[in-house]
This record gives structure tokens, C-alpha cells and sequence, in this order.
């Protein structure tokens, strides 16, 4: 039988979601959820139908019947569809970047009294995810690093969830802050970006570009660059359904697609 799957967001990334699930013969999608829905039903991408289409998560959901929800929305959207979703016994699966702690915290005690599973995830591509585990790796050999983050211009936040999630782990993997290069005069304010525990940290937000970042760090005689580009939205989706799939036998929630793919 096929897992029953709601979509939550109408943007780039949940149109991608929703292509993806009608070519999934072991994924059904059965609702679709977004802040400005004025219809009751949407067509499918495929064109083999109409799914139920409205914007409040819980009564939709529950007319629906969900076993899974994915999130691509805004920070402060997604604590909604979650909760509707852990309502209706649904798990989440969450694209959302600027999700705070407290949200987390929530999620994660939520379903450990509810024994439903959940994922997190800064970056649902699988070339993603492995920059960040090699730099958590490279993290341990270098004094200085710093990370550009780059990405299309209608992004909401700044730096990226992945950028953060990125300096998090080569801290962990480091055990203990950077060594940043101080400048002695900055003729432009804010020029050389901003830092987490001596990680400096730049965005770029321009037309054209989809998900990219470099890790570059740096030592006495070289220079070590690890980059990932994400060129289509496509990237992502190995990764979403992969998450889907294996959110059905988790009783937790997992941040990060890492151990997911082994690499913890």
C-alpha cells in the first residue's frame, strides 16, 4: 500500500515535492496545504486528477488522513503544519530552513511521547550533506575557515540553513572555535560578513543562482576548498524521498539526512 503523503508549501521547491511523489508508485499524494490557498482542490502535475488543497494544516489534514507531511514554507508556517501533522498521527519531514531551537525542542519531545518519527534537514541534497560531513572531517586539520554561501535572490533568510549547520558541525568535528584573521580596517562595514565562533560566514543572493556553497580553509603553504552546487531544485528530491521513506520506521526525530545515509 502506498504511504499517503500531504505537501505543504505551493512555492519552487513544493511544486518539485509534488511532481515527484505522482512518479512514485510506492507514494501517494493526498493533500497539498499552502497560506494563500483560495481553491478546494489542485491539479496534480501529472495531470491525473485533483488533490484536496486548503490553507489550514489541521482540518485539512484531518479530512486526509496523512502518514507523512513535507515542509518547504517559512520559519513561521512550518511549527504549524507540524503540529497539525503530529495531531493526526502524520510525520513530518522538514525542508523549512530558519527553524529556531525551541521549535526543535518542541518537535523532538512531541514525538518522543507520541513515538512518531520526524525529519530535519538544512539540506536534502545528498552532495550537500557530504560536503558537510568532509568538511566536519577537514574541520580537525585547519585553523581558519571561512564559508560563502550563495543562492537564488528570492531566499527569505540569511546565512543559509546549510551554511549554519555546516560551521556547526566543523565545530563539533573540531572541538573548539577558529582562529579568525583580524582586520585592521574594514573600508566597507560588514565586508568581511559575519562569524560563527571564528567561522566567517558570507552570502551571496543573485538571479540565476539555485544552492551553492564552499567551505575553504585554510593553512600555512594551502588551501583546501570543499564546494557543492546545486543547479536544479531536482537535487533535492533523491533526498526528500529517501527521508519520506525512512521516516515511516522512526520513533524520534532526526536532524540531518546523515545518518540516514550512515555517515554517523
Amino acid at each position: 500500500m502506498a504511504v499517503r503523503v500531504a505537501v505543504s508549501g505551493t512555492g519552487r521547491m513544493g511544486r518539485e515535492v509534488l511532481a515527484a511523489l505522482c512518479r512514485e508508485e510506492d507514494l501517494e499524494p493526498v493533500a497539498v496545504v499552502s497560506r494563500s490557498a483560495q481553491e478546494e482542490y489542485l491539479p496534480l502535475p501529472d495531470g491525473s486528477g485533483l488533490v484536496p488543497f486548503g490553507n489550514d494544516p489541521l482540518p485539512l489534514f484531518q479530512r486526509t488522513q496523512p502518514q507523512v507531511v513535507v515542509d518547504f514554507t517559512h520559519a513561521d508556517f512550518a511549527p504549524r503544519v507540524a503540529r497539525a501533522a503530529l495531531e493526526v498521527g502524520a510525520r513530518p519531514v522538514i525542508g523549512t530552513s530558519g527553524l529556531n531551537e525551541s521549535f526543535l525542542q518542541e518537535l523532538r519531545k512531541e514525538c518522543q511521547r507520541r513515538r512518531l518519527g520526524a525529519v530535519v534537514a538544512a539540506n536534502f541534497a545528498i552532495g550537500g550533506v557530504l560536503m558537510v560531513h568532509l568538511a566536519r572531517i577537514a574541520a580537525r586539520y585547519f585553523d581558519a575557515a571561512e564559508i560563502i554561501e550563495m543562492h537564488h535572490d528570492q531566499k527569505a533568510d540569511a546565512p543559509s540553513g546549510t551554511a549554519l549547520a555546516t560551521a556547526r558541525a566543523m565545530l563539533e568535528g573540531r572541538g573548539g572555535p577558529f582562529r579568525r584573521p583580524e582586520t585592521q580596517r574594514e573600508n566597507l562595514p560588514g565586508t568581511r560578513g559575519g562569524h560563527v565562533d571564528g567561522i566567517t560566514i558570507h552570502s551571496v543572493r543573485l538571479p540565476g543562482l539555485v544552492a551553492h556553497q564552499e567551505v575553504v580553509l585554510g593553512g600555512p603553504g594551502q588551501v583546501l576548498t570543499i564546494r557543492h552546487d546545486s543547479t536544479s531544485r531536482e537535487s533535492f528530491i533523491p533526498g526528500v524521498l529517501l527521508a519520506v521513506r525512512r521516516v515511516m520506521e522512526l520513533e524520534e526525530l532526526v536532524v540531518g539526512l546523515e545518518s540516514i545515509l550512515g555517515l554517523e
